[in-house]
């Protein structure tokens, strides 16, 4: 199994990438994120999947063994093949389709080309408990915080008892109802889902 390739550009497009190493061009398929932070490179690592069937070997490429990972888990998704999971991988970050599975968020999902209500819903059910365990910028399953008011409502959880992780999800689902709500509304609407 080949676990990355590093070597020089040689052609790049929104879709793939060919990497020269050892004097051996590789036809990888990569997605649009990738592509805009390799269209600059001159030489690139990327970490490989490799796609084996009847008729063909395809590798698809991801900057980060992260990328890889939740590429590796949206296709153990029933509905959602190789194609699809790369779509969904050039439409959200992976640290927003990891924040959107883990607050239950279908219509983030449902905003990827292709994919329906009843195949979103399939995989936040799929893979929310798996979603903890992939490690994004650092932090395993951590939902991403961009606003102090959810930090703050975050933080007196955590020092009324609550773990973080429950904590964050509650606070996430509350700000995704109520994104305007005060600290202490977003506390109240948590505990009442805690």
């Amino acid at each position: 199994m080949v676990d990355y390739i590093k070597g020089e550009i040689a052609e790049i497009s929104p879709a793939h990438v060919v990497i020269e190493a050892n004097n051996i061009g590789y036809f990888i398929h990569i997605s649009l994120i990738t592509y805009s932070e390799l269209s600059s490179a001159k030489a690139s690592k990327l970490y490989i999947y490799e796609a084996i069937s009847e008729d063909a070997v395809k590798y698809f490429g991801f900057l980060t063994q992260s990328e890889r990972a939740l590429f590796m888990l949206l296709i153990s998704v029933s509905g959602v093949g190789a194609n699809t999971a790369r779509v969904i991988l050039s439409s959200l970050s992976p640290s927003e389709l990891q924040s959107a599975v883990l607050s239950g968020n279908v219509a983030a999902l449902k905003s990827v080309k292709g994919i329906g209500g009843k195949t979103a819903e399939r995989i936040i059910v799929d893979l929310r408990d798996k979603m903890l365990k992939v490690e994004i910028d650092g932090k395993a399953g951590e939902i991403t915080l961009d606003n102090s008011v959810k930090t703050e409502a975050v933080s007196a959880l955590v020092m009324l008892g609550f773990s973080q992780m429950p904590a964050q999800k509650a606070v996430e689902k509350v700000f995704v109802q109520n994104p305007t709500a005060k600290v202490e509304q977003m506390i109240k609407m948590a505990l009442k889902m805690l």
